[in-house]
C-alpha cells in the first residue's frame, strides 16, 4: 500500500485545512498564510480534490473510481461522491468514536476488528447501507485499546445519521447521509469541474 509520509499537520497547513477535521485537536504551529499567490482555477480545482483524498484517505485511483461511480448514479455527481466517502467503513467507524482519528480507524478494520451486521469485514472502503449495523468484536471490546479510544472520543458529537453506543461499541446507520449532513470543508464541485474536463 502506497504510504505518504508528510507530516500531517505539514499538509493540512498546505492545503488549508483545520487538523480537527482528520480528528487531530492540535493547531496547527505557524497559521499565518505567507504571500498570497494568486492560484489559477484548475489550483483551486486540484486543492479541494487532493484536500478530499487526504481526509478520507484515499489514493487518486480509488478515488477516481468513486468519481466514476457518482457520475453513473441519480442525482449531483458531487454530492453522490461526498456520500460515498462518508459511508466508507472506516469513516462510519471514526464518525461513530470507535477511533480517534480515520487512520486508526483503517487499522482496526484491517485488523478484523469488526463486524458489519454480525459479519467480520476487513475491507476499509466496504460502502455501509442504511440499516446496517456496525460493530466491534466481542472479544477486542474488553481491550485497553478500546477503553482509551472511548475516553478520548467519549465528547465528539455522532452526525445525525449514525447512533452510536460507545458503552456497547455498537453502531446504527439511521440512514445515508445527504451533503448537508457531512461537516467537511471541501467543494465537490470543484472536484466536479476538475475531472469533467
Amino acid at each position: 500500500m502506497a504510504i505518504n509520509r508528510t507530516p500531517v499537520l505539514k499538509r493540512c497547513r498546505s492545503l488549508g485545512l483545520d487538523p480537527v477535521y482528520l480528528g487531530i485537536d492540535k493547531k496547527s504551529k505557524r497559521n499565518s498564510q505567507r504571500g498570497n499567490k494568486k492560484v489559477s482555477e484548475y489550483g483551486l480545482q486540484l486543492k479541494e480534490k487532493q484536500k478530499a483524498k487526504f481526509i478520507y484517505g484515499v489514493l487518486e485511483k480509488p478515488f477516481r473510481n468513486y468519481y466514476e461511480k457518482a457520475d453513473r448514479m441519480k442525482g449531483m455527481t458531487g454530492e453522490n461522491l461526498m456520500i460515498m466517502l462518508e459511508t466508507r467503513l472506516d469513516n462510519v467507524i471514526f464518525r461513530l468514536g470507535f477511533a480517534r482519528t480515520r487512520q486508526e480507524a483503517r487499522q482496526i478494520v484491517d485488523h478484523k476488528h469488526v463486524l458489519v451486521n454480525g459479519k467480520q469485514v476487513n475491507i476499509p472502503s466496504y460502502l455501509v447501507k442504511a440499516g446496517d449495523t456496525v460493530e466491534i468484536k466481542e472479544k477486542c471490546k474488553s481491550s485497553d485499546r478500546y477503553k482509551a479510544i472511548a475516553e478520548a472520543t467519549g465528547g465528539r458529537l455522532v452526525p445525525e445519521w449514525l447512533d452510536a453506543d460507545l458503552e456497547n461499541l455498537k453502531g446504527l446507520v439511521k440512514e445515508l447521509p445527504t451533503r448537508d449532513m457531512i461537516d467537511v470543508p471541501v467543494n465537490e464541485m470543484l472536484i466536479v469541474e476538475l475531472y469533467s474536463k
